[in-house]
């Protein structure tokens, strides 16, 4: 049996949450949020009494009958957050493959920065013996 402040706590937060004014919680219509709302465990609405508790139940179901376009924003706001999550790991996969992307392009810039200055060198050497070559044909003449 709850106390009677503790009962009177979570009909006022009933109260609250079934005018569509919640002040600690986001309105939903759950035992939780009903428990949140008016600051106390759950194990406090389990021990109020049976009356309160299909009091609770009836006025959930009551309200939800007569407003389903709350229900169909929730929906629709579950398979937004859902949707977000999904988007944020499509993000966060292509970001990964981008940078794997990136550093393979690293690495074969540097592949061919050195392959390049290995041809420079063998270009200069080349230069180098066809320059002596000239001379010493030039020389003989």
């Amino acid at each position: 049996m709850t106390r009677s402040t503790t009962q009177a706590r979570l009909e006022q937060a009933l109260n609250r949450l079934l005018a569509g004014q919640p002040t600690a919680s986001d309105g939903d219509l759950t035992i939780s949020t009903l428990c949140r709302e008016a600051g106390v465990g759950r194990d406090s609405y389990y021990r109020s009494p049976q009356q309160f508790k299909d009091s609770v139940v009836a006025a959930f179901a009551h309200r939800e009958a007569q407003q389903p376009e709350l229900v169909a924003l929730r929906e629709e706001v579950s398979a937004l957050k859902r949707a977000r999550k999904e988007a944020d790991r499509d993000h966060t996969r292509t970001v990964h493959e981008l940078e794997a992307t990136i550093r393979l392009y690293a690495n074969q810039i540097q592949v061919l920065a050195l392959r390049n200055a290995e041809l420079e060198d063998l270009h200069r050497q080349r230069t180098a013996v066809d320059r002596t070559t000239t001379a010493l044909f030039n020389s003989d003449r």
